[in-house]
């Protein structure tokens, strides 16, 4: 099933904000964990880690999930295909991990961050607080580079698919597999 062009760019410009939304908003992440990590001042910190839990619970998730969800129809309703370029099946995988990391890892360590400081403790671990924006925005900047240069060629499964004359299918067996 391919996507009519207005259709294709439609979610094309979705897929683009939303992934440069989901950058910019893990810079911002950055920036609030390294204020919370570097400063004296208790009132700064937990400034800083209650607005990154306020990011992370409104903004992030929606944003990822926006991304994920725009590639996989641009993957499936384009000649690109999900597995048939390297650098799309990279792209998938790699926003898929780090969707996931912002549920299992990122979040749960801003809360606990949120729960230390509101409890009048300080920062318990500045790791909390940065290293779930540094691995992000480190994914987030290589699947950038991936997009604009989309390295590595096809797949297996895309030079059998290239191989194939143009209109010839497979033939399916008695069982219906082909």
């Amino acid at each position: 099933m391919k996507l009519s062009r207005p259709a294709r760019r439609a979610f094309l410009v979705v897929h683009v904000v939303a992934a440069a939304c989901w950058l910019g908003l893990t810079l911002g992440l950055l920036a609030l964990g390294l204020t919370a990590a570097t400063t004296a001042s208790p009132v700064t910190v937990e400034a800083s880690v209650r607005c990154m839990k306020l990011f992370a619970d409104w903004l992030l998730l929606p944003l990822a999930l926006l991304t994920l969800a725009s590639g996989l129809v641009l993957a499936l309703g384009t000649s690109w295909g999900l597995a048939r370029h390297r650098w799309v099946f990279t792209k998938f995988w790699l926003t898929l991990a780090t969707t996931t990391a912002t549920v299992f890892a990122l979040r749960p360590g801003v809360n606990s961050a949120v729960a230390a400081v509101a409890a009048g403790d300080s920062l318990p671990d500045a790791g909390d607080v940065l290293f779930g924006p540094v691995v992000s925005l480190s994914a987030y900047v290589l699947m950038t580079v991936i997009s604009l240069l989309k390295p590595w060629g096809l797949t297996r499964r895309g030079r059998r698919l290239r191989a194939r004359p143009a209109g010839v299918r497979p033939a399916l067996s008695r069982s219906g597999k082909g």
